[in-house]
């Protein structure tokens, strides 16, 4: 019998906790809230929630001595990561318009707000939108090309050139949804409130 995974969600008070570990243990995994290091350094997957503020985020990462932990790449290879929306801005360099602060730099762009003149999108952009994406990532098994997914954010990685699996979503404009290299993930939007669509990537994330 194969040793169960260990997954803790880190707990950095920034919100969303609960939904994301009822979505997990409803599809029949263990998840451990924790900030502890010893905890987290002896996980398989970590997830990164959160909602909102970068500026925040990462001061509390910082006070609970998780900042340098999770930039460290050495640390992570051995690991999963999934950021999930604000956890997901986290993996960037920084947020350019909520007081400068350096992100993890797990992936090589900056946050910034939605501009665009377009009268009926409001911001923060909130509500299921379609993900769009190119080629097949083990994290979008079984599922098609534009599913839905949950959104509530005003802050996002613009839609760039990176290496790696890029989904995009478009809300004005084009804006990364949905990222992966190596054994970084991230999404915008939030698996744990996208119905079916939210469980299933949720379950592969877990089986990669």
């Amino acid at each position: 019998m194969n040793n169960p995974k260990k997954i803790v969600l880190i707990d950095y008070g920034m919100g969303n906790t609960w939904s994301v570990i009822s979505a997990i243990k409803y599809l029949g995994f263990d998840c451990e809230l924790s900030n502890s290091i010893e905890k987290i350094s002896n996980a398989d997957y970590i997830i990164l929630p959160g909602v909102g503020s970068f500026k925040k985020g990462i001061q509390n990462l910082k006070d609970l001595g998780l900042f340098t932990l999770l930039k460290n790449k050495k640390f992570l290879k051995d690991k999963k990561i999934l950021g999930i929306c604000l956890g997901f801005q986290l993996l960037g360099i920084s947020s350019t318009e909520e007081g400068y602060e350096n992100g993890l730099n797990l992936i090589p762009l900056k946050v910034d707000k939605f501009k665009f003149n377009v009268n009926d999108l409001k911001i923060p952009h909130i509500g299921f939108n379609s993900v769009h994406f190119h080629s097949k990532d083990k994290l979008f098994l079984g599922l098609k090309n534009e599913s839905d997914f949950y959104f509530v954010h005003s802050y996002r990685f613009r839609y760039d050139s990176l290496q790696g699996f890029i989904a995009y979503c478009n809300y004005g404009e084009k804006f990364i949804a949905a990222y992966h290299k190596d054994n970084i993930y991230g999404t915008q939007f939030h698996p744990e409130k996208s119905q079916n669509n939210g469980l299933i990537l949720l379950k592969n994330f877990f089986e990669i």
